[in-house]
C-alpha cells in the first residue's frame, strides 16, 4: 500500500508561482510512475503531468509547469510558474505500480487527497 501526501497549494495571483510537493510511503518509490491531475469545480479531472524516467506535461501546462522527483526523499514535485486563473483546481497526486508514464487516471493505483491552488486575477 502506498499513502500519498500532497502540500504547497494556496492562494496565488495570476502569473505568480506555487511549489506542489507529493510525499509517498513505500519502500520501492523509484519504481512507481508517479503524475499529477487536476479537478477544477464542476470539471472532470484531468491529466497535468507524469514522470517516471521522463515527464511528459499537458498541452496547457507545458512550458509553465515542471515535474520533477527525488528518489531519495520518495517525493514529487510540481513547480508551476505563469499561473493563470484556469490553472485553479484541486491538484492530486497519483502514483502507478508500473513503471513509465501515463496520462491516464485509471492507469494510477494510489491518489493523495489533493490539495487546493487558488490563482486570483
Amino acid at each position: 500500500q502506498v499513502q500519498l501526501v500532497e502540500s504547497g497549494g494556496g492562494l496565488v495571483q495570476a502569473g505568480g508561482s506555487l511549489r506542489l510537493s507529493c510525499a509517498a510511503s513505500g519502500r520501492t518509490f523509484s519504481g512507481y510512475g508517479m503524475g499529477w491531475f487536476r479537478q477544477a469545480p464542476g470539471k472532470e479531472r484531468e491529466f497535468v503531468a507524469a514522470i517516471s524516467r521522463g515527464p511528459i506535461y499537458a498541452d496547457s501546462v507545458k512550458g509553465r509547469f515542471t515535474i520533477s522527483r527525488d528518489n531519495a526523499k520518495s517525493s514529487v514535485y510540481l513547480q508551476m510558474n505563469s499561473l493563470k486563473s484556469e490553472d485553479a483546481a484541486v491538484y492530486y497526486c497519483a502514483a502507478r505500480r508500473e513503471a513509465g508514464v501515463s496520462s491516464i487516471g485509471s492507469d494510477y493505483n494510489y491518489w493523495g487527497q489533493g490539495t487546493q491552488v487558488t490563482v486570483s486575477s
